[in-house]
C-alpha cells in the first residue's frame, strides 16, 4: 500500500528535502508518495522568533493532518529568524506528525549579514532581502540564504534535510518514544 507524505508547502525545496530525508531513513520508499500542498502556517510571512517559527511548522503539519486524513505523515517546515544580541540568526523548524507519533527538529543557525538585517528590520522578508542584496530572483525556492552565504557548500535542500532526518527519530526509534496523544 502506498504511504502518503504530505508536505505543507508547494515549494520544491521543501518537497525535495523531505523526500531525501525519508529516502535516507526508510531506504526503500518506492511505495511512498510525496505531495506538496500550500497550507496556512498561522504565523507571519517572516517569523521573527524561535517560538513563532516552531508554531508555524507545527501548524502546517496539523493543518495537513486535518485536511488530508488519508495521509500517513504530515510535514511542516518553517524558516525563521531571531535577534541574538545585535546580530540576527536564521534557522528552520521541521515538525512531522503521523497518527501515532510526533517528531520535531531544528536546523543549525547561522548569522545573517548586516545589509540583510537592515532590510529585515525595514519589514522585508528574508528571501526578498537575499534577492535584493545578492541580485537574485526567488532564491527562497532555490539555494536560499544558506546557499548564497556558503557559496552553495550547503544549499537549502541539504540544510533542511538533516532536520527532516532528526524529526524522524521518534519514527525510527519507536520503542524509546511515547505515542503522540494529539
Amino acid at each position: 500500500m502506498v504511504k502518503k507524505i504530505y508536505i505543507g508547502s508547494a515549494n520544491p525545496v521543501k518537497i525535495s528535502c523531505t523526500k531525501k530525508g525519508f529516502e535516507e531513513v526508510f531506504k526503500d520508499i518506492s511505495d511512498y508518495e510525496f505531495i506538496g500542498v500550500s497550507v496556512p502556517s498561522g504565523v507571519s510571512d517572516q517569523p521573527m522568533t524561535n517560538d513563532e517559527t516552531f508554531f508555524g511548522a507545527e501548524s502546517r503539519a496539523k493543518n495537513l493532518q486535518m485536511k488530508f486524513p488519508d495521509g500517513d505523515f504530515f510535514v511542516g517546515i518553517e524558516g525563521g529568524i531571531q535577534k541574538k544580541g545585535e546580530a540576527m540568526e536564521a534557522f528552520a523548524w521541521v515538525v512531522i506528525i503521523s497518527e501515532q507519533r510526533l517528531g520535531k527538529a531544528q536546523t543549525a543557525t547561522f548569522q545573517l549579514p548586516y545589509k540583510i538585517v537592515e532590510l529585515i528590520n525595514q519589514g522585508v522578508e528574508l528571501g526578498h532581502a537575499d534577492d535584493m542584496v545578492f541580485n537574485r530572483n526567488n532564491s527562497k525556492q532555490g539555494n536560499g540564504a544558506v546557499g548564497i552565504l556558503t557559496n552553495n557548500v550547503i544549499d537549502r535542500i541539504e540544510y533542511y534535510r538533516h532536520a527532516v532526518i532528526l524529526a524522524l527519530i521518534p519514527f525510527i526509534q519507536k520503542g524509546h518514544y511515547q505515542l503522540n496523544n494529539g
